[in-house]
């Protein structure tokens, strides 16, 4: 790795990162504003007030009525964003004066993944009445009002786990009881099914671009994506990578179709309301894209987000249902064939992008204090090996 200082990385730089790795207009926006900033002074805890003035000034631009803010705070929880739960008394369209829960999302100096508010807002919105997402308001896409880009949206009804539930970090190792998870697993694949058939050309998507069907652009704008990450963020070489890297550029599968992708879809992301184990919201659009379903379900089967049933030798699919069930029910709710090969692409694939957040994007906005959450990316950096492991393991049984 030539030595850089990826402080204070120079315009010559960056140019060079953007042409070698060429990627969606939106992402590389993103990415080239984090590398133009990065020299940049770091976090710094800031009054509640800032953000209140930031998010009035939001809504005032966006909104034409009365409205009043009270009952600001802030919300704990998230690993990359900043939350702050507040009360919007105002005359909301086609419902008349209430008093709305909202939160405000937004960005610190550097998140452990840099995406876009824009395109999260444009996803969940799109999804509106097509699968159950929070109602989204406004987007400070640039971070015009407030100091960092933001989004706005409601509240929605639901807990993430069962009230008696223990639960690791993010949602991993939460065990479903056997009753709820019959009442839930049918909603997950609808839900997922319903995101992958949805025409995403009726939306307003402009923030993303679509890969060509019948080609390996989306999984080229992938590897482009998260390699260009690391050679923005690493401080060392991690010969593995370099192997993964060079594996998935000469073994990326065709996608027939493009479709709406969640990329985080799983146990943990998702609100249901106890009392009927209804899914309520659908949640953590940030990675989102337009391109190949089966990166999704590669996600959605990763061992880590399931656990094995009560006789100990069944494995439950984010602790819902066994695999091979979740994969032929979303077949036939679909219409669409599952490429297992496609399928063990995407995984190598999603461990090579967490790896580069663990190893390289982690480690640096923890190091250099650019974060709220330093202590949970430390710690999530200790799990960056057993990835490598996974993904060593992954490549060598590969058809």
């Amino acid at each position: 790795m030539p030595v850089v200082d990826k402080d204070r990385p120079s315009p010559d730089w960056i140019a060079a990162l953007r042409k070698r790795f060429p990627i969606e207009k939106e992402i590389d926006r993103v990415l080239t504003r984090k590398m133009e900033r990065r020299a940049g002074p770091g976090y710094s805890p800031m009054p509640l007030g800032t953000l209140i003035e930031g998010t009035e000034s939001l809504i005032r631009s966006q909104f034409g009525g009365k409205c009043q803010l009270s009952d600001a705070r802030w919300l704990s929880g998230g690993a990359s964003k900043l939350q702050m739960a507040f009360v919007l008394d105002w005359d909301r369209p086609g419902q008349g004066r209430q008093k709305t829960p909202m939160v405000l999302r937004m960005e610190p100096a550097e998140s452990i993944v840099e995406t876009s508010r824009l395109r999260e807002f444009q996803l969940i919105k799109a999804f509106e009445g097509t699968v159950p997402v929070p109602p989204v308001f406004w987007c400070d896409a640039e971070g015009q009002h407030l100091p960092y880009p933001a989004l706005v949206y409601g509240f929605s009804e639901g807990v993430t786990k069962p009230s008696a539930a223990h639960s690791g970090v993010t949602g991993l190792g939460t065990h479903l009881p056997p009753e709820l998870r019959g009442k839930l697993a049918p909603q997950f694949v609808e839900c997922l099914a319903k995101i992958h058939t949805f025409d995403y050309r009726k939306a307003d998507l402009s923030a993303f671009q679509i890969p060509e069907a019948n080609s390996t652009q989306c999984a080229e704008w992938g590897v482009n994506w998260w390699t260009r990450v690391w050679e923005e963020d690493a401080d060392e070489e991690v010969p593995l990578m370099r192997l993964a890297e060079a594996w998935l550029r000469r073994h990326m599968p065709v996608m027939d179709r493009a479709v709406t992708v969640h990329a985080d879809y799983r146990l943990g992301n998702f609100l249901f309301t106890e009392h009927d184990a209804r899914i309520s919201a659908w949640l953590d659009w940030e990675l989102g894209r337009i391109g190949d379903r089966h990166q999704d379900l590669a996600w959605t089967t990763t061992r880590a987000f399931g656990h094995l049933a009560e006789d100990g030798k069944t494995f439950l699919t984010c602790g819902l249902l066994p695999e091979a069930e979740f994969l032929d029910a979303y077949e036939k709710a679909t219409g669409l064939k599952v490429d297992t090969n496609a399928v063990h692409w995407y995984k190598v694939y999603n461990d090579y992008m967490m790896a580069t957040l663990l190893f390289a994007t982690g480690y640096r906005i923890a190091n250099g204090g650019k974060t709220h959450q330093d202590v949970l990316i430390t710690w999530l950096m200790g799990i960056g090996n057993t990835l490598l492991e996974e993904m060593r393991t992954l490549i060598e049984e590969a058809p």
